[in-house]
């Protein structure tokens, strides 16, 4: 199980074998003889890949649900309780660089017995086919087979520069936007609709791209008005840099949250960084309903 497990989630039967101190024929013939026992095959094998059959899929998420059962038991037996072993956590791109890497050192000496494998991307993942334990994301859990804990709030802003207002004018109401340069995050869930309270406004401009940051230096030069979460420009706000435009017709909140898969026991190590994350949002005024409102009411024009 363990074998077929690791072969599921790395995806090569060479990377399990150096994890486990194994032979590759051993974990091929390991899987293989499970396949016999099962009377079904769990993976496609090819020279490139291994793929789960969907009879796979299933039995994998019953399987970790049981090794991770097996490994809190014995951990507990021995009276240890460090968490241990690899945990894959994914997360929005700029928020694990702004917030979740300068407090995992922290994190990683508080548990010397645990591996972390940060995944910071901007795409959807999928917990059980890229086989990561928890992600961070932002908005309204609508998958039923996941399950969350709210660690802070998210507030889109719409933003520009002192410089690009004084040569364009202020847009007094959200549909004024379609007169002004708009900078396109290429990645965006809505596309060029940009959400307001009560409307949606489609959105257009000369520059395009798919990195937050880069939105944030393009609106920080004056190349335009841009739009996302308020931490992604506080710094610029705070300086006075930045202005926050609109801002009475910003749409409501969306919680940032945690989520795990609902059918997994959640091993020692998930818990533990789930604690850590909570307590350590708790200290980003952004990341809080009374803190973002403070650096709205001083930016906003």
């Amino acid at each position: 199980m363990t074998c077929f497990a690791r072969a599921a989630e790395m995806g090569s039967f060479s990377a399990v074998a150096r994890e486990l101190g194994l032979s590759q024929p051993n974990i091929s013939r390991y899987i293989a003889a499970l396949e016999q026992h099962l009377e079904t095959r769990l993976m496609h094998r090819s020279t490139r890949k291994l793929t789960l059959t969907p009879e796979g899929e299933r039995y994998y998420a019953e399987v970790r649900q049981i090794l991770d059962a097996v490994d809190q038991a014995e951990s507990s037996a021995r009276g240890d309780e460090q968490p241990v072993g690899l945990l894959r956590v994914a997360c929005p791109t700029t928020l694990g660089r702004r917030y979740l890497m300068p407090r995992m050192r922290a994190f990683m000496d508080r548990h010397p017995r645990l591996q972390l494998e940060l995944q910071m991307s901007d795409r959807y993942v999928d917990l059980v086919d890229e086989a990561v334990e928890l992600a961070i994301r932002i908005g309204h859990l609508s998958d039923s087979a996941l399950r969350a804990k709210r660690i802070g709030v998210f507030r889109r802003v719409c933003v520009a520069s002192v410089d690009y207002l004084e040569r364009r004018g202020v847009p007094k109401m959200p549909t004024d936007l379609a007169n002004h340069e708009c900078i396109v995050y290429t990645l965006l869930s809505s596309g060029t609709t940009w959400n307001f309270l009560d409307t949606e406004v489609a959105v257009t401009g000369r520059f395009r791209v798919d990195s937050p940051d880069a939105v944030c230096e393009a609106v920080s030069s004056g190349m335009g008005i841009g739009y996302g979460p308020l931490w992604l420009f506080e710094d610029a706000l705070r300086s006075g840099q930045l202005k926050v435009l609109l801002s009475g017709y910003a749409s409501p909140p969306a919680p940032v949250q945690i989520v795990y898969g609902a059918s997994r026991l959640l091993s020692r190590r998930a818990t533990a960084f789930m604690e850590f994350v909570t307590q350590g949002f708790l200290e980003i005024p952004s990341m809080h309903e009374e803190g973002w409102a403070d650096i709205v009411a001083a930016a906003a024009v």
